[in-house]
């Protein structure tokens, strides 16, 4: 950090005319990220391509060092254009490590943040944006803590037992992953856009309904939105964006793909899917007068299939477990479901709940209706209501008691570690 600002107070002495300031603290930023993250990557592939027995270095990789890497970068590159006017030290700080969004992002724009905190009007107690910030933290700890980590102990018990599951299996442990890593990012995202909203600070909507996209390049402006528009500010635009083309258009789109799966994490399956989804958006872009005439549901069912397959990717070991799960599944050899995972979902509040909806009876008849109720609950609030960002302002009785009952059954699930999704990238 103490680099970075002396970098910011250099390009600002030099009226941003020394393009050789701006190119040293984005490199050292990237190469302190390559250094943790993808080192022993790097060791590892060339013992294997070349036969060497290079060791591994042993190192921890810091917590949200991907996010607060393009950060750094972001608010050097505002300050090289020339769009940041008065430099603070303390307003670098905060804007570094205001803590909501510290780990997980969003990744907030430096000119936008930096008005925010030096507005002497946000300075004060706002009644509004106190009960818009309990609201969206408690529906994203309901995401996080009831659907997340319960389609998470599906998915883990699945990866537990691979050698024996069935194709069934299989199938729903894509099903489960992509449920769980959007209700376990989207949870985070929503839990700190609350708080941050709380103390009068407006972080932007990093989801906006992903699983409704027709598309990939529909499903690229819905998930994951302030990465999305990093990479087209930071890496695509200065790359030439589509100005130059439709051979560097394409060219452009692959290798901030490729960029994007590396940024996840240091795994071929990273890689891959990059690619993967860098292709499927070009091929989007090629034919999308085509795809326009295609029956919109018929769209959705494909874009979703994509998705959940690719990220598949993202929660395998390697390329060749992926192909194996992928083998398994559409080979449809048995439609079994295994007890043991339908066991992973029968949560401790089962009984209450079904004791006040009379529903025990039907319980003990329905094989797996646990499962069931959770993957129909998921799959309402993923494709029907609008995201919780575009809801943040309306409130009536039914929404803020069930706001409030989130709050209170999310704390009381909080009865071990639970782990984001995306501490891991």
């Amino acid at each position: 950090m103490a680099v970075n600002f002396l970098s910011a107070c250099l390009l600002k002495r030099f009226c941003f005319k020394s393009r050789f300031i701006l190119v040293i603290p984005i490199v050292i930023n990237v190469g302190f990220l390559l250094w943790f993250k993808y080192l022993n990557f790097v060791i590892s592939n060339v013992n294997m391509f070349f036969g060497s027995s290079f060791p591994l270095k042993s190192m921890i990789l810091p917590l949200g060092i991907s996010f607060y890497t393009f950060q750094q970068i972001a608010y050097i590159v505002s300050v090289g254009r020339g769009e940041i006017d008065k430099l603070s030290f303390l307003d670098y700080l905060v804007y570094i490590l205001f803590f909501p969004k510290l780990v997980m992002g969003p990744i907030v724009d430096p000119i936008d943040f930096i008005a925010q905190i030096n507005d002497d009007s946000r300075k004060k107690s706002n009644a509004t944006n106190l009960a818009v910030g309990a609201k969206l933290f408690s529906l994203g700890l309901m995401k996080k803590v009831m659907l997340a980590d319960t389609f998470a102990r599906g998915a883990n018990w699945i990866y537990n037992n691979l050698p024996s599951v069935t194709a069934a299996d299989c199938i729903l442990l894509i099903i489960f992953y992509t449920f769980e890593i959007y209700f376990d990012f989207s949870g985070y995202s929503d839990m700190a856009v609350g708080v941050a909203s709380m103390i009068n600070i407006d972080l932007p909507m990093n989801f906006d309904s992903p699983y409704k996209a027709v598309s990939i390049r529909d499903f690229w402006k819905r998930w994951h939105i302030s990465l999305t528009k990093f990479l087209t500010k930071y890496i695509y635009i200065p790359l030439g964006g589509s100005r130059k083309g439709t051979a560097f258009t394409y060219i452009n789109t692959m290798i901030v793909f490729l960029i994007s799966g590396l940024w996840h994490g240091a795994n071929w399956t990273f890689i891959l899917w990059g690619l993967l989804h860098g292709l499927l958006s070009c091929f989007d872009r090629a034919f999308e007068k085509a795809e326009d005439k295609i029956f919109k549901p018929v769209r959705w069912l494909l874009t979703m299939i994509w998705v959940s397959v690719l990220w598949l990717l993202f929660s395998a070991e390697s390329v060749t477990q992926w192909l194996m799960i992928l083998r398994k599944a559409i080979s449809i050899r048995s439609l079994t479901i295994s007890d043991g995972l339908i066991d992973t979902f029968s949560i401790v509040e089962r009984t209450f709940i079904y004791d006040i909806l009379h529903m025990r009876s039907l319980s003990n008849s329905i094989r797996g209706l646990n499962m069931l109720l959770f993957m129909l609950i998921a799959a309402v609030v993923c494709l029907i209501p609008q995201n919780n960002f575009r809801n943040k302002e309306k409130f009536g009785v039914f929404s803020m008691i069930g706001a409030s009952v989130c709050f209170v059954w999310g704390v009381l699930c909080l009865g071990s570690e639970s782990v984001f999704v995306y501490f891991g990238f």
